[in-house]
């Protein structure tokens, strides 16, 4: 078990700097034009593959990193370019990662290649769970998959929304229902390959922030797989189920589904992405407050900003140790007795929205336009608060893990 550091090593230190390098040459440049657009950076993802950023190895190098940090420092760095264009080079990941917390190891090996592509023919891949009436409430998941024993396959029938990547993805993964009764404990994952009829796109929201990621309901009609797409295969669903139900009897404990299991895994991560967007926006107010001039002198002399600065500083660096910390704990074991993957996401999202709001006021009229960024940071940092748990879910899980009762 790596002991927790807050001191990055040197092979650390080189990803970070080539990594921010990345971010301040490719993605930096490109963020204002592709957030008008509201499109897919396909030319900026295949950069990012190019040079090994966007590619299976150098995920799992990061998420494997013994200390814990690879994935948080990436995230930052790749966020601080740019959130929007960031989320459609690491989208992916949320669906790898769903496959890396349920699946076997053939599956992991066959299917989380086809969700990267190579260099030359990139492509991306969904993890659909939410829906329009199931999103924190995953207990009402209405997208259900349905056993032909006949045929080895299995049928699944919903709709799914808020997904990024959706309709778009080379390979989707589905969160449904096989067996309603056990609620959130009934649920199970699954590969839909490439090209599998039924699948098809829905809506594609219109967001207000992190518009060149690409977000889209998914439809599934009668789409048919082969059992070895069930995510850990049957045997473990029927143990599994089978526990659920036997604890169910008996008043027990709950038993963790396929959705949470992969929004643990990621909610520091996500932490991660908003101390990148936060620290962007502060610097871009820092930088600021340095040269513009009032009253014959820079606004940083003023207590008034110079104080707001500091505490900005303050919850960005109080953020980045709150994710380090669920990061180091995640990859060696930890159990979160006091949920600390959602303190990190809980806090790092919420100075994200505050950090980027004081930017802009620190910047005034000019902080309002286009013309600099923190206009759009603002804007893409609102989403930190909503997506895999908003900030209310983050709280309830705080809370039921401190009382060990049910709020709700």
């Amino acid at each position: 078990m790596a002991e927790f550091t807050m001191e990055l090593n040197d092979e650390q230190k080189e990803v970070r700097d080539w990594l921010h390098g990345f971010a301040a040459d490719v993605i930096r440049p490109a963020a204002a034009e592709w957030d008008e657009r509201e499109e897919t950076p396909w030319p900026v993802i295949q950069e990012a593959a190019k040079v090994g950023i966007y590619s299976l190895d150098f995920y799992a190098q990061q998420y494997f990193d013994p200390t814990g940090l690879g994935i948080p420092m990436a995230m930052e760095e790749l966020f601080w370019g740019d959130a929007g264009i960031a989320l459609s080079i690491v989208g992916t990941g949320l669906a790898a990662v769903g496959v890396l917390a349920n699946g076997t190891e053939e599956q992991i090996g066959t299917w989380i290649p086809q969700m990267y592509g190579d260099a030359n023919d990139v492509k991306v891949a969904a993890f659909c769970s939410s829906e329009p009436d199931a999103g924190s409430d995953v207990a009402s998941l209405r997208t259900r998959a349905v056993y032909d024993e006949a045929k080895d396959e299995w049928v699944i029938n919903g709709t799914k929304t808020w997904a990024t990547n959706g309709g778009i993805a080379n390979v989707h993964v589905v969160v449904a229902s096989v067996d309603p009764e056990l609620g959130s404990k009934g649920h199970a994952s699954f590969i839909v390959p490439p090209g599998t009829p039924g699948l098809a796109q829905g809506q594609k929201f219109k967001k207000h922030g992190i518009r060149a990621s690409h977000t889209a309901e998914v439809v599934l009609d009668d789409v048919r797989v082969p059992g070895s797409c069930l995510l850990g295969g049957k045997e473990k669903l029927d143990e599994r189920l089978a526990r659920a139900r036997e604890k169910a009897r008996a008043g027990g404990e709950r038993v963790k589904n396929a959705a949470m299991a992969t929004f643990e895994a990621s909610r520091p991560a996500v932490g991660a992405m908003a101390v990148g967007t936060a620290r962007a926006a502060y610097e871009v107010a820092l930088d600021y407050a340095k040269t513009r001039e009032q009253f014959g002198r820079p606004i940083i002399d003023n207590q008034g900003i110079a104080f707001q600065l500091a505490d900005m500083r303050t919850q960005i660096d109080a953020a980045r140790l709150l994710v380090w910390r669920a990061s180091w704990m995640a990859v060696n074991g930890k159990p979160f007795t006091a949920a600390e993957g959602s303190m990190s996401k809980l806090f790092a999202s919420e100075t994200a929205k505050k950090v980027s709001a004081q930017s802009i006021q620190i910047l005034g009229g000019n902080g309002y336009t286009r013309e600099y960024p923190v206009e759009r940071m603002h804007r893409d940092s609102a989403i930190y608060t909503i997506f895999e748990g908003t900030s209310e879910i983050q709280r309830l899980v705080i809370a039921r893990t401190l009382s060990g009762m049910p709020i709700r």
